[in-house]
């Protein structure tokens, strides 16, 4: 991609199990999600925690996206680990620019309703 490309515009949802919300990509691992975080112009994500043996976890990709910088417009924590919640959290609040809207918890209904209707477009 040269630098006049543009990126395509995604919301993303990083899961290893639960299904898909209508209107996102889904990253099955990490490595998936870092890898579309790069790639393509992230509006919206949404974190699990538990990506399953030997993947790396909600809280390592977070770090990684502090690292290297790709964060998305807003993010979402859908994880049911409070532990992974709280970490995720801490790690992304402490380095995110300021423009980047963190939410503590999961998408709100009207936000997956809205993005499925952008989606039908």
């Amino acid at each position: 991609m040269t630098t006049t490309e543009s990126k395509p515009k995604i919301h993303l949802y990083m899961d290893d199990w639960r299904p898909c919300p209508e209107g996102f990509a889904l990253a099955r691992t990490g490595e998936e999600c870092l890898v579309m975080l790069k790639e393509c112009e992230v509006d919206i994500l949404s974190l699990d925690h538990e990506m399953g043996p030997g993947e790396l976890s909600g809280s390592e990709v977070a770090a990684l996206i502090v690292a290297n910088g790709t964060f998305p417009r807003e993010i979402y924590l859908h994880t049911s680990s409070e532990y992974g919640r709280r970490s995720m959290y801490q790690t992304l609040y402490a380095g995110k620019p300021d423009h980047v809207v963190l939410h503590r918890g999961p998408m709100p209904e009207d936000v997956r309703k809205r993005v499925a209707s952008e989606a039908e477009r």
